[in-house]
């Protein structure tokens, strides 16, 4: 079944790309096309694709209006493409409508058009000025660039904000990424496409100075879209990160899923995938033509059921890899080579190894703990999720934590100050603790203070702050070497008179000088300022635990980084405030084992810290802050009796995130499906443990609760913002919600 085409409908372009895989490259057949396609042309292909889906019935398809430029063909022509499409396929099937433009000619008449008929918008754009312009100019070698972001500021307009599909960008590596980055980012897209230029075996790709240029380009993106809390979806990774866990590829460029996609160019004429446009003269076309040969016998051929055929249609480098499963042997244009035809690894085949690993850790064919199977994914889709999903969620979070902390330790500064060295001789003694004891290290990088900190080392520097921030690395090192009994010297850096040991605690010092002081560290603990700091030494304040039902939490009212975005964290708990909290967590804990079972569990397999915060209503959460930690979760003062809904509602909004980190839900980047995810998801537990809560008030707010999840759920349905992961979660929140009718 074929459930993609991109039409044709103009074969010549405005710009005069460098890159381009249609003019530049191997097969030249544009010169052989029509200029644009013709009614009858529109007609035939629409009656094609109609008749292949009613056949099958399909419940839904994508057509995707390409070029050359597609805006070339006016605003007339354009209107009767769309009417003819509109017509013949929406009695069929749902029609997903697109177009892919360079942006130049894009104006209010044609976004007014494209409002009408419901075309979503894609743009190509290479990044900032420099970054564009490399490649993407007029052919008098005019820029481009001012005349995409006008046409991306009439996409971000309300009126026509729903139109704006997302961003396609071209990997260069003479660009700086994170510039491209944020350049791509200021343009507020539903999504980014990140492509590796068209390449094969007899056209390799330039490598200046060897090595994987293209994955350390793509890496640098990851790091720093993943200490941003992923603001927007990226293709390219989210794809990886399906595809490893037994998911869609969500694409042909990755993963082992059959490529349902044809061509229909402007003469007519069937063809394969663009891309392989780049291997050689003629490499896509088929010999067939709308006008007289079904879909049915174009999927038939060789050619694209080639493209069907998984793991067994790769060659034997590639079944043989452990990564297979992540990249599927790369795309198929890509794999080129005179002589052999397809039947090679990826050109990029050492790009995308090296980036599987970047991005999937660990990536193999072997059980992972940074993967979901589907049952693990549907268990949480149904509110609690099983102890071992919540688990995998959490091993997730340490690989996640553990790429973030070594690219914060790839940018320490060459600087000769104190915080400086502080920070790279904390980087030495912790490699040599992960070295000798990898447990200790992993104990102190699966608390969630630690990756809050890696995420705010990886944004614009803060002059001083930062460097502070960096050598607070000498921390996390010695509380590894503390957790693993192993002796060591190092400076530690004062922040506010104190030194701070993630998960063990903070030494008050008072006023000092210098910026650092040297501890010495053994299996006898830590020595500073010339003694022995024991638990009964004034100046030491240890991060405590409280007893949580059967399970046991930290209470951590000390790390320097347990303010995530939106939350007011509180100072340290002293007398009766403590006493309050004791009490009310193993309460909480005791009451959820009781009536809520399976959410216990699942907190039992999760939670690692409390954050007491101070009363009031927290701070609106920064776009594209790092997303709510998963082990750990922030709480208001006790008292009102609400402590379990509080705790449900906030572990609820920690696995959600955790889970989005995996597996992209939403598409969009506008606020309002994920907030409302967020809510819905929320509520699930919540309503669960009104459920079982006798009284009139609980009824009440159990009704009240599912009803409005139930709103939420048909709201993201039709809101069209669901990715495949995000239909199938969905799914399984409104599963839960209909075993409740009796209730």
């Amino acid at each position: 079944m074929v459930t993609e085409y991109v039409l044709k409908i103009h074969s010549r372009c405005d710009l005069a790309c460098d890159h381009c895989y249609v003019y530049e490259h191997a097969d030249q057949s544009w010169l052989r096309k029509p200029r644009a396609i013709g009614g009858a042309t529109v007609r035939w292909a629409a009656r094609r694709i109609a008749e292949h889906a009613a056949a099958h019935g399909l419940g839904g398809i994508r057509v995707v209006l390409h070029g050359g430029e597609p805006l070339l063909l006016g605003a007339a022509k354009l209107r009767e493409v769309l009417a003819v499409l509109r017509s013949r396929l929406d009695p069929v099937c749902r029609l997903d409508l697109r177009l892919h433009t360079n942006g130049v000619l894009l104006d209010e008449t044609l976004c007014a058009l494209f409002d009408e008929y419901a075309v979503r918008v894609g743009v190509s754009l290479d990044g900032d000025r420099a970054a564009n312009d490399r490649h993407r100019r007029f052919a008098d070698g005019r820029s481009s660039h001012p005349h995409v972001r006008r046409a991306l500021e009439l996409l971000r307009r309300p009126e026509y904000r729903h139109l704006y599909a997302g961003l396609l960008c071209t990997v260069d590596p003479a660009n700086d990424p994170i510039a491209v980055y944020e350049a791509l980012l200021a343009e507020s897209p539903p999504s980014l496409d990140l492509l590796l230029p068209h390449a094969t075996w007899d056209h390799p790709p330039p490598r200046p100075g060897g090595g994987t240029p293209y994955a350390d380009w793509l890496g640098r993106v990851h790091a720093r879209w993943a200490s941003d809390g992923r603001p927007v979806a990226i293709r390219l990774f989210d794809s990886m990160l399906s595809a490893a866990s037994g998911g869609p590829s969500l694409g042909e460029s990755v993963g082992l899923d059959p490529v349902n996609l044809l061509v229909i160019e402007t003469d007519g004429g069937w063809e394969q995938a663009d891309s392989l446009k780049t291997a050689f003269d003629g490499a896509p076309e088929t010999g067939l033509n709308v006008r007289t040969h079904a879909v049915d016998a174009v999927a038939a051929l060789p050619g694209p059921a080639a493209r069907r055929g998984g793991l067994a249609a790769l060659c034997e480098t590639c079944r043989s890899c452990e990564v297979v499963n992540v990249c599927g042997g790369g795309l198929y244009a890509h794999r080129y080579r005179t002589g052999s035809g397809f039947a090679n690894p990826s050109v990029y085949c050492p790009d995308l190894k090296a980036l599987a690993g970047l991005v999937v850790p660990d990536a193999g064919p072997a059980d992972r703990a940074h993967t979901l199977s589907p049952a693990a994914f549907d268990s949480l889709a149904r509110g609690p999720g099983d102890p071992a999903a919540v688990a995998a969620l959490a091993q997730a979070g340490l690989s996640l934590t553990r790429a973030l902390v070594a690219h914060v330790a790839s940018g320490l500064p060459d600087g000769a100050g104190e915080l400086e060295q502080a920070a790279r001789e904390g980087l030495a003694l912790l490699t040599r603790v992960d070295l000798e004891r990898p447990a200790a290290v992993a104990e102190v990088l699966a608390h969630p203070c630690t990756a809050v900190w890696a995420s705010r080392c990886l944004r614009p520097p803060r002059a001083a702050r930062a460097t502070l921030d960096l050598a607070h690395l000498a921390g996390i090192a010695a509380s590894a070497a503390l957790h693993a009994g192993m002796e060591a010297e190092l400076p530690l850096p004062v922040r506010d008179g104190s030194l701070h040991l993630p998960a063990l605690g903070v030494l008050r010092l008072g006023r000092r000088p210098g910026r650092t002081i040297r501890v010495s560290l053994s299996s006898r603990g830590l020595f500073a300022a010339g003694r022995r700091v024991t638990g009964q030494d004034p100046r030491w304040l240890p991060v405590r635990s409280a007893a949580f039902g059967d399970h046991t939490v930290l209470v951590d009212d000390l790390d320097a980084f347990r303010g995530r975005s939106g939350w007011r964290p509180a100072g340290r708990l002293t007398g009766s405030h403590w006493e309050g909290w004791r009490t009310c967590l193993d309460g909480a804990g005791k009451r959820l084992e009781q009536d809520t079972p399976a959410y216990a569990r699942a907190l039992g397999a999760g939670l690692r810290a409390v954050v007491p915060l101070r009363p009031g209503p927290p701070r609106r959460h920064r776009a594209g802050g790092l997303r709510h930690p998963l082990g750990a979760v922030g709480l208001p003062p006790p008292g009102s009796g609400g402590l379990e809904v509080a705790l449900l509602r906030e572990f609820q909004i920690a696995k959600l995130d955790a889970l989005t980190t995996l597996h992209g839900l939403v598409e969009s980047t506008s606020e309002a499906p994920g907030r409302i995810l967020r809510e819905a998801y929320a509520r699930l537990a919540q309503a669960d443990l009104w459920r079982v809560t006798p009284g009139a008030d609980a009824r009440d707010r159990f009704g009240g609760l599912s009803a409005g999840i139930r709103e939420a759920i048909g709201a993201l349905t039709a809101s069209g913002s669901l990715t495949p992961h995000g239909v199938r979660f969905v799914a399984g929140m409104r599963a839960t919600v209909d075993a409740w009718a009796g209730d």
